[in-house]
């Protein structure tokens, strides 16, 4: 952002030591960081069960600075992008600026026709995770800064809409994740597996919501005797997994490699044909943009942020309603891509195309600036009777009207 705009970016002093080191070596102008902590000292992370209170603490903290700030530089626009979630608010909606927000995420969740197969510890997981989204969405401050947003980014449909039902003025889905040129680069440059047997690759941690037990028993389904399944990664559930794909007779198919130094994962990347993301409430899914741009086609749930990414060009996104559904459907996908490798080759191209066209960062930063520039422009031309309404002039074309890579919802919704 800072080719284009003079940026000042507030976070916290446990990362200065790796931010300086890095403007060092890679001197950025027009770049600015302010600190600010607990007393204005390097505290450490604090724990993940006390984040979420601390994170309000820094809010204030972050907000007095940034109103320091505001009165020395006279910012034009903010734009809040952390903790990427809709039901975490931000403070900063208070300066006397326009407001953006986001992407965030958050509003994915797992339907109870998938809580039979976690198990307890599962289980819990999600309950305590939707009656924490329950009670953040009743937090005033998570509505004044939905509210009073002059602009919403959602990571997904499923966010998008729990915006809109607290009162976001606009919401327009983009996803958080993204690749530099040289990343897609390397990526581009990984060889096709030609030779050898069909490999299906999991890539992430063993744990429940990722969904690899369903990518397990849709492989068992497809009965596809020459193929193999290559999970890399490690978590909770390995031993779990381990079983299931016993139990289904499958293990010898089925390789769990565990994790992984990035150099060696691109390799198993590479000497694999297709990826399976089954995740249940994955708000981005970095894993599906990078195989995209391998050119390896992606099956994934129809839910979060995969279903964002994977276009019917450039894989197969699953419809979800239920574990027995989901399942089928992937077992399909699976069956699909094995049978028709022209198909594969098709996906593949289309994948790389569309994270060439959409999820580079120097063509992200281009849509950011114009959403900047449309927020600036709509606020510079309110009348009185709009200042109120946060109504647009007739005048002003939207986002939506304009040739942007948006994410619309699918014919089915």
């Amino acid at each position: 952002m800072a080719q284009y705009h003079d940026v000042w970016v507030i976070t916290r002093h446990i990362w200065r030591d790796q931010i300086d080191a890095e403007l060092a070596r890679n001197p950025v102008p027009r770049l600015n960081f302010i600190y600010v902590d607990a007393r204005n000292r390097r505290v450490r992370r604090p724990r993940d069960e006390v984040t979420q209170v601390y994170y309000y603490y820094w809010q204030v903290l972050a907000y007095r600075e940034a109103k320091r700030s505001h009165s020395q530089i006279g910012f034009d626009l903010v734009h809040h992008i952390t903790f990427q979630k809709y039901w975490a608010p931000s403070f900063l909606v208070m300066l006397p600026v326009p407001f953006i927000w986001g992407p965030v995420g958050g509003g994915e969740g797992v339907g109870m026709g998938f809580w039979s197969g976690f198990g307890p510890r599962g289980i819990a997981y999600e309950a305590l995770r939707d009656t924490a989204r329950w009670i953040g969405e009743r937090d005033p401050f998570v509505k004044l800064t939905t509210r009073k947003a002059d602009y919403c980014l959602a990571t997904t449909r499923e966010t998008s809409k729990r915006m809109e039902r607290l009162g976001a003025k606009q919401v327009e889905i983009y996803p958080a994740i993204g690749l530099s040129g040289a990343d897609a680069d390397r990526l581009g440059a990984l060889p096709d597996n030609r030779s050898g047997p069909l490999r299906f690759l999991c890539l992430g941690r063993l744990i429940h919501w990722k969904g690899f037990d369903l990518a397990i028993q849709a492989f068992a389904r497809a009965t596809l005797p020459d193929a193999e399944l290559w999970l890399v990664g490690d978590g909770s559930e390995k031993a779990r997994f381990q079983s299931l794909a016993e139990d289904l007779g499958i293990a010898g198919r089925v390789h769990f490699l565990g994790n992984l130094p990035r150099k060696d994962a691109l390799e198993k990347l590479a000497a694999c044909n297709v990826l399976v993301h089954p995740s249940l409430h994955e708000s981005g899914g970095l894993c599906c943009v990078e195989a995209m741009a391998a050119r390896r086609p992606v099956i994934c749930l129809d839910l979060g942020g995969p279903s964002i990414q994977v276009t019917p060009d450039s894989g197969i996104a699953v419809p979800a309603p239920d574990r027995k559904t989901a399942v089928e459907g992937l077992s399909e996908a699976m069956r699909r891509l094995a049978e028709d490798p022209e198909l594969r080759s098709q996906l593949g191209a289309g994948a790389r195309a569309r994270i060439l066209d959409h999820y580079l960062w120097d063509r992200k930063v281009k849509y950011y600036c114009e959403i900047y520039d449309q927020v600036l422009g709509r606020v510079h031309q309110k009348t009185p009777d709009q200042a109120d309404t946060g109504a647009r002039p007739a005048s002003q074309a939207s986002l939506s009207e304009k040739s942007l890579p948006l994410y619309p919802l699918r014919e089915s919704e």
